[in-house]
């Protein structure tokens, strides 16, 4: 928090060398590297939404608001005064006025809601954005927001929720759904026993009366981990006599009483702690199938399709933000007679980050690209298939050192609760938990050469079309090329595929639309012999000035 007239004259003391407050800086109107993809992605029409939204991030009055909804977090109540259940999560009222400010954005749904080109470009800045001032309502935000293509395919249910889940008017009050301006959504599926291997799922379905998609269904089991506990409507996977199933499960009924939903206790999570997130029992529960009996987990990839986005996004908002928070600092603080910044092998380490930073947000915008052009174009949707699921993966494995490396550049102040650094290092790993972890995510992109053909065909194309520009690039196509069509590859090597696709994607982003002096540092870091394995490790031919320069302008 930022304070006003601080006395830096102390009895003992004089408080100096210290970098002034990082506050109403416009996280938007200063990143280059995401401007220029926006537009250049087809988002330019969100500008004014977007300016704004970067305007809260760096505001002292929302950077307090992100602090107090973490640091006061939720909590669980079980039973009024009466010894009656009410199972409802009480939150600090910051939290609900950070994710009304999401919902007045529309990071939540703005590709459902403008219905025009480049809004999944505009929803994904927006998202990177909102990252950079809190993490935890992204969690309800980025459900809704994948939720809806996969509701639409029971017609009869979207028609009646869509419209208040889509709703640009955030509701915080504990009523039934049908008497709220607008509503948010929980995904829960792991358990126990299984994890990520959802058919072993114990928690059952049996049919209320007629059985098939869009009919009623009593839900009885248990859930390890409900992602937004304080939502409007679950959407759960269950088994069925078919096998599993995904279904609409509403807190409240249609008569107005409460659906029999027991939140046991809320997780204790390394970070993500302004959103509570829960272990769940049911009991004769009521719940709406969506899609077929035996159907839910290709169902339910429809929705993780659009969940992978944001959790490849985030991560990547994260990175700009700790970029920020390093060349501020390294800027305003001096030592040995010289400016941080101005020391060279500080400069390589900030120069190091911003090239990791600028490769992440381009990669980024051309597949929300993709997203926008999925509906109209099947190798748009092949793309876009397999290129979030190559980009999360790789992003989520170079936030945490790359959180740390920005930490570490503001020494003990970065270490310390009033930073927000540490908030940020919490926070780091969790996206590369939610929606497949590395190897999930890994053997995902090995199924998807191996069984759909058109995902490896439009993603060497991608590549192909700068085959030329750079030798070592070129090298790196082959290989990955080779890896895919080796039948004989054992799946132990698929991490090491994903990371080549990864920096190769990245690196042909940056070599369309990055300047030489980027592109090449990435290059010869990356795919070349010329970088070690920590950031701050460019070679001397690197221009750091101007990488610093582009990365966040003086």
């Amino acid at each position: 928090m930022s304070y006003l007239q601080p006395r830096s004259q102390l009895r003992t003391h004089a408080v100096e060398n210290q970098p002034p407050p990082l506050d109403h800086v416009n996280a938007y109107e200063s990143d280059t590297a995401l401007k220029e993809a926006v537009a250049r992605e087809g988002g330019a029409w969100a500008n004014e939404n977007l300016s704004a939204l970067g305007g809260k991030v760096f505001d002292p009055e929302w950077m307090e608001k992100a602090n107090l909804a973490n640091r006061i977090v939720p909590e669980l109540r079980r039973f009024d005064r009466f010894g009656q259940r009410v199972d409802t999560v009480e939150f600090h009222p910051a939290w609900h006025d950070i994710i009304g400010l999401a919902f007045e954005h529309e990071v939540h749904a703005l590709p459902w809601r403008a219905r025009r080109g480049g809004s999944h470009v505009a929803r994904g800045a927006a998202e990177m954005l909102f990252s950079q001032l809190e993490c935890g309502v992204l969690c309800p935000v980025d459900i809704t927001y994948g939720i809806v293509p996969m509701l639409r395919r029971q017609p009869e249910l979207s028609q009646a929720w869509e419209p208040i889940m889509v709703s640009k008017h955030y509701d915080p009050r504990p009523i039934p759904s049908q008497d709220k301006k607008g509503i948010t959504i929980a995904f829960t599926s792991t358990e126990k026993q299984g994890g990520s291997d959802i058919r072993r799922n114990s928690t059952t379905a049996a049919p209320a009366g007629q059985s098939g998609p869009g009919r009623e269904y009593l839900l009885t089991g248990h859930k390890w981990f409900c992602s937004a506990a304080g939502a409007d409507i679950l959407f759960v996977v269950a088994q069925t006599e078919k096998g599993p199933g995904c279904f609409l499960v509403p807190r409240w009924l249609p008569d107005g009483m409460r659906n029999p939903i027991s939140l046991e206790r809320l997780k204790d999570k390394l970070g993500n702690k302004s959103n509570a997130s829960a272990e769940i029992e049911f009991e004769g529960t009521h719940g709406w199938l969506v899609g077929e009996e035996g159907r839910g987990i290709p169902t339910v990839m429809e929705f993780m399709l659009h969940t992978r986005l944001g959790c490849a996004l985030i991560p990547a908002g994260l990175m700009r933000l700790s970029l920020t928070q390093a060349i501020h600092h390294c800027r305003h603080r001096m030592a040995f007679q010289k400016r941080l910044v101005d020391h060279a092998l500080m400069a390589n380490v900030l120069a190091d980050l911003a090239i990791e930073s600028e490769a992440a947000t381009t990669s980024m915008m051309r597949i929300a690209r993709a997203f926008d052009s999925a509906a109209s174009d099947e190798r748009e949707r092949a793309f876009a298939r397999i290129a979030v699921a190559v980009a999360k993966y790789w992003i989520n494995k170079r936030v945490v050192p790359f959180v740390h490396e920005s930490l570490e550049t503001l020494g003990g102040p970065g270490y310390i609760e009033e930073s927000v650094m540490p908030r940020v290092y919490r926070e780091s790993p969790i996206h590369g938990i939610w929606e497949g972890p590395g190897n999930v995510i890994s053997l995902d992109i090995l199924r998807a050469f191996r069984k759909e053909p058109l995902s490896g065909e439009v993603f060497f194309a991608e590549l192909e079309g700068v085959r030329g520009e750079d030798a070592r690039l070129d090298a790196t196509i082959d290989e990955c090329r080779a890896l895919v069509h080796d039948e004989h590859m054992p799946e132990i090597r698929a991490r090491y595929l994903a990371e080549r696709m990864a920096l190769a994607l990245q690196a042909a982003g940056l070599i369309r639309h990055a300047p030489n002096f980027v592109a090449d540092a990435f290059c010869m870091t990356r795919l070349g012999d010329r970088g070690g394995r920590a950031f701050g490790t460019l070679p001397a031919c690197v221009d750091m000035r101007s990488i610093i320069d582009r990365a966040y302008p003086g």
